[in-house]
């Protein structure tokens, strides 16, 4: 069954595999377009970078009209980012518009990484951590950061 939101997806996908943007891949489950599996690689130059996190989107038939939700799989201590992976981003929440595909979402969770919101805590030891002793923070995103290493090799 093709809906206005499959029909979607399947463009997100072919653009996506056209152009994708750097350190970002994503593609739906092979039995549901519907439920995604993707990688966000840390941005270079920054604590996060030689991590590779892994996530999930799980989109429903009124996509693009409403976002889907994404959930980081990797453990992560990030300001912004709850503990069961839930990611507080203004475009996933108020801020979401039709205009957003799966690309601009992973490139826009990328940015958050190394360009956190302090001022609206997921994890408020994190947020804490970021604005009052940065290189503990620093020091516990590279412990995220190898942790995710270990994850590859698990997999």
């Amino acid at each position: 069954m093709s809906t206005p939101a499959r029909k979607r997806l399947m463009r997100d996908f072919k653009r996506l595999q056209q152009d994708p943007p750097q350190g970002i891949n994503g593609s739906p489950n092979s039995d549901n377009i519907m439920l995604w599996n993707a990688v966000i690689f840390g941005p270079e130059d920054t604590p996060w970078d030689g991590g590779t996190f892994r996530l999930t989107l799980e989109f429903s038939e009124d996509y693009p009209n409403k976002a889907p939700v994404v959930k980081f799989k990797s453990q992560m201590f990030h300001p912004n980012i709850y503990g069961d992976g839930g990611i507080c981003l203004d475009i996933l929440q108020n801020q979401w518009s039709p205009i957003y595909d799966v690309s601009a979402i992973l490139t826009s969770i990328q940015s958050l990484l190394s360009d956190p919101n302090p001022n609206s805590p997921a994890n408020s030891e994190a947020a804490r951590m970021y604005n009052e002793n940065r290189r503990d923070y620093n020091r516990r995103v590279r412990e995220v950061v190898e942790a995710s290493l270990g994850e590859q090799e698990d997999s």
